[in-house]
């Protein structure tokens, strides 16, 4: 497999956590809340919320644990940064999860609230930041189960 230098993860990163940054700003700045804009009649809309929780709205009002929580996760992989295989499945996908992680703890800290907008109706409503973090644990999980 080829290999591929630690430092792309922060590239990855900084690339996930300006799209994710980018496309919150640009929503909330073009919506009320609650708000939805369908882009596909009854399969892709623009809904915006402000998720005091996690993924599917869980454990909502637990701002401090999840910043706490991404900040064990942080300091965890910075600490352990030398370690961390040069391969391209573990920091392309590294690099997707701290770019959400990091996306999503910027809302968490400064706004209190994680901007939602991503709705497929027959999902929970979702950012750039979840999707990043999904893909990128689906991606550790099946190389590291494969390996």
């Amino acid at each position: 497999m080829k290999k591929i230098h630690n430092m792309n993860a922060v590239w990855i990163a900084l690339v996930i956590i300006t799209l994710d940054r980018a496309t919150k700003y640009i929503i909330e700045s073009l919506m009320e809340i609650n708000q939805s804009i369908p882009l596909i009649d009854n399969f892709l809309h623009l809904t915006l919320i402000h998720n005091k929780g996690a993924g599917f709205g869980i454990l909502q009002g637990q701002r401090l644990f999840f910043i706490i929580f991404s900040l064990i996760v942080l300091a965890v992989v910075i600490h352990k940064w030398k370690e961390i295989p040069q391969n391209i499945n573990i920091t392309f996908p590294l690099g997707m999860i701290l770019g959400g992680l990091i996306g999503n703890l910027i809302g968490r800290i400064f706004l209190k609230y994680v901007i939602d907008f991503i709705d497929f109706r027959i999902w929970p409503i979702f950012n750039i930041a979840d999707s990043a973090i999904t893909i990128g644990v689906i991606w550790l999980v099946i190389y590291l189960w494969k390996k």
